[in-house]
């Protein structure tokens, strides 16, 4: 443990002593396990804490001892962040961001509640949620649904510049939390589904002006790539590789959205995240690759141009984005150490890259129930080198239009979706919550309207054949591509895992258990229900000596959007409504706010 915190001061001590490196506050913040400064809890996106006051023998005793509601329905992701004496978290829609005094039992500060025009809400994928307010240069960063992207002062939560990153009527919207680095905020768009041209942009941090924007898909001059010195797998991508995957002008709708978390490496000075599906979801609309859709991005954070990229699931045919977090260890492979990254992808494989280079290291399946390919190509000398072998019998171009292609595993929402995952540097393993969950998938032929939907799919989603739970939580060693142990669910786990250095393990279930297990066994050591389903991500911090552990309830999202919207017909909620008819039974609506510690302290 004392290795870790000196490892951790002296690479924040060399951080500060080159500004040019990160944003100097962000790491000092960082550097404080007290604090919980970042949506991701670091740069790294372990979401570990290194606070140990709760640990694997008396987590037991934890109790809630304070709670909030939030006075919003719908489904609650995302986190709270503590800075200080001061926590601060978004709402769904409207988005409203409270201050709370952790002196004064949690009173409200400040409320910031944004104007949005409610035409936004239908045109929002998959529930009214975000995914939580970033911090940076004395001010808290909101993202809102209608892309309004507005800074706030911290103390009083008066709105300093706000600007808008896209156009709700043309199937715009923002759902992702943003991302302070250096001197810039990131932030990617959200509207795959209705023929968004996914990017990622930087906007200066004093004053809003935009910095840099770099496209999923298009001409080199809008990806920012070069097509000397971008390399996929090693090599060098070559000329227009945005177009020349894509049937004429199909690129210009061509989806590849930013809706999940960003990493950075300040040492290398990348940033990474990854794109999401191709639009439409009728892959015999859309022949061939089309890049740079469900792809892991590597780019520089002052310019925004492209290092490498990693195209995961080419010619996507069952909506599997690739936005999900980029995890960054060090770690030894082969006897050598190495710059990691490492991502659970919706399409059920579990990569570890080198960060560096982008070269591909370990691709398996982190649940075994996945079925639509039998493995990622790992030989160099073949052509097929680091794509899945796709099984014909579930491939739904191959069956076609209007022809129903059934027993898929995973399902759309893939082995795992944005909900992120957790790394202890302590076991080297990482913490993931998934789904097990499989489909029927029937893509028909549709056309493009700006701001109308631009799906083309009818999918149904169940447990696979035999079974009876919809998810596991898994603990994961990606140095081989093994899972080490695996808890079962009834439900997928929706909620984002924590890892400390207590040697405890948090996560939440979709019926509104906020749970704890042991780091190395899975052993489940502690449950508590609260008021709603959990989609939110657990966190941590310290407070005049006390270790707290905070978590958002609420269900919603993809799996609860039946509740969430008060939906019925089977296929509606693009299939999760009747695969998730039964959670009905087990909780309601409801934004709440619980923050735990331990009996007697």
């Amino acid at each position: 443990m004392r290795k870790i915190l000196l490892m951790s001061c002296v690479a924040a001590s060399a951080l500060m002593a080159n500004g040019a490196f990160a944003n100097e506050e962000l790491i000092t913040l960082q550097k404080n396990a007290k604090n919980w400064a970042l949506p991701t809890g670091d740069y790294s996106n372990h979401r570990f804490s290194e606070l140990n006051q709760i640990t694997n023998k008396n987590v037991k005793d934890l109790v809630p001892v304070w709670t909030f509601s939030t006075g919003v329905l719908r489904g609650h992701e995302g986190n709270p962040l503590v800075i200080g004496d001061v926590m601060y978290f978004s709402t769904p829609f409207p988005n409203i961001v409270y201050a709370l005094d952790l002196n004064n039992d949690g009173k409200i500060l400040w409320k910031y509640e944004p104007k949005q025009d409610p035409s936004v809400i239908p045109v929002m994928c998959c529930d009214t949620v975000t995914r939580g307010v970033a911090y940076g240069d004395g001010k808290i960063i909101l993202g809102q649904a209608d892309t309004t992207l507005v800074a706030l002062d911290a103390k009083t939560g008066q709105p300093v510049w706000s600007v808008k990153n896209g156009d709700p009527a043309k199937g715009e919207t923002n759902t992702s939390a943003p991302q302070v680095i250096k001197d810039n905020v990131i932030i990617g768009i959200s509207g795959g589904e209705f023929g968004v041209r996914g990017s990622v942009t930087a906007y200066d941090l004093k004053t809003g002006k935009k910095v840099w924007r770099g496209y999923s898909m298009g001409p080199d001059s809008d990806t920012l790539i070069d097509p000397e010195k971008t390399t996929a797998l090693g090599k060098p991508v070559g000329a227009n590789s945005g177009t020349n995957t894509w049937e004429g002008d199909q690129w210009k709708i061509g989806g590849g959205t930013t809706w999940g978390w960003i990493s950075y490496d300040p040492e290398l000075n990348l940033v990474y995240y990854g794109s999401g599906n191709p639009s439409t979801w009728n892959p015999v609309q859309r022949p061939g690759d089309n890049r740079w859709s469900m792809s892991v991005w590597a780019r520089d954070a002052d310019s925004g141009k492209v290092k490498w990229i990693y195209q995961m699931t080419p010619h996507d045919e069952w909506d599997y984005d690739g936005i999900n977090e980029m995890v960054l260890t060090e770690q030894k492979i082969g006897g050598k150490e190495r710059k990691l990254l490492t991502h659970f992808d919706r399409n059920g494989f579990g990569y570890t890259l080198d960060r560096v280079t982008g070269e591909l290291l370990v691709a398996e399946k982190y649940d075994p129930a996945v079925n639509w390919a039998t493995k990622v190509d790992m030989d160099k000398s073949s052509k097929s080198y680091g794509r899945p072998l796709v099984v014909p019998q579930f491939s739904t171009a191959h069956g076609g239009e209007d022809v129903n292609t059934k027993g898929i595993c995973p399902a759309a929402l893939g082995s795992k979706d944005e909900q992120p995952s957790a790394y202890s540097p302590l076991t080297e393993l990482h913490y993931v919550p998934t789904n097990h969950v499989c489909m029927d998938y029937e893509p028909f032929r549709v056309s493009y309207t700006a701001g109308q939907p631009y799906v083309g799919a009818t999918l149904s989603m169940y447990p696979p054949k035999g079974e009876s739970n919809m998810g596991n939580f898994i603990a994961w060693d990606a140095k081989v591509g093994k899972i080490v142990w695996s808890n079962k669910e009834q439900f997928s786990v929706w909620s984002g895992a924590l890892a400390t250095a207590g040697n405890v393990v948090f996560y939440g279930t979709l019926e509104g258990y906020l749970k704890a297990v042991d780091a190395k066994t899975g052993e489940e050591l502690y449950k508590f229900k609260t008021p709603s389903g959990i989609i939110g991500n657990v966190m941590t911090y310290e407070h005049k000596g006390k270790q707290f552990v905070a978590i958002l309830s609420g269900v919603g999202g993809w799996a609860g959007i039946g509740l969430a919207a008060g939906l019925t017909d089977p296929n509606a909620g693009l299939g999760a409504v009747g695969g998730y008819a039964a959670l009905s039974n087990y909780t309601a609506l409801g934004g709440q706010l619980t923050v735990f510690a331990l009996h007697g302290k």
